[in-house]
């Protein structure tokens, strides 16, 4: 958000890094290759020598939300966290990344209300439960279908699958690496790198 009274603003930030901030919002089940994906898509954009940062639960959970629980308050509390730094880590300038089941539609909403038109390009890592299910790189569904873990996305609790979202990646179509590369290229198309960077 640009302010008369500071000549330091997004735009002069944009134009010194020499890209067009956005926040890339990756949401989808446990073990649907979220992170994965969004690890790779920041070290593309690491190559081609742009400013980025990537958020996901590891760096959250153990700083800025680590008063948090997992109660659906504080879920919700979690999101809207993540949302506000989000938004100033773009006013900085920067390809902001994050990696987060963010299950509810409102509470996407209420982070893609803080940006400005544009900026909030959500990618929906697309992969069944089923084969979420059988990849359970931690163990977490074994261990909420044994009803060890209440409340857990996809069993007990819902997933809100996004009705339009900016890009949809079907990770049973596509590797990991296609889907970065899909991402990327939007990023191109919608002028978020440099002409001829891809």
């Amino acid at each position: 958000m640009n302010r008369p009274d500071r000549p330091v603003d997004r735009d002069f930030r944009a134009t010194l890094k020499r890209q067009r901030p956005c926040l890339l919002w990756f949401t989808g089940l446990s073990g649907s290759g979220k992170s994965t994906i969004a690890n790779l898509v920041e070290q593309r954009l690491a190559a081609l020598a742009l400013h980025t940062y990537l958020l996901d639960g590891d760096i959250v959970r153990t700083g800025l939300s680590r008063d948090l629980g997992f109660s659906a308050a504080d879920r919700v509390e979690n999101i809207r966290r993540i949302g506000e730094v989000s938004r100033i880590m773009v006013d900085a300038g920067l390809i902001v990344i994050t990696a987060f089941i963010s299950p509810f539609r409102s509470d996407r909403e209420i982070v893609r209300a803080l940006m400005n038109d544009g900026d909030f390009i959500e990618v929906f890592v697309d992969t069944p439960l089923a084969e979420c299910e059988r990849r359970d790189p931690k163990g977490l569904y074994k261990r909420a279908r044994a009803g060890e873990i209440r409340d857990f996305t996809g069993i007990d609790s819902p997933y809100e699958v996004p009705p339009a979202p900016t890009i949809r990646l079907q990770t049973l179509r596509a590797s990991a690496e296609e889907c970065a590369d899909q991402v990327i290229a939007h990023l191109a198309a919608h002028g978020h790198l440099r002409p001829g960077m891809v």
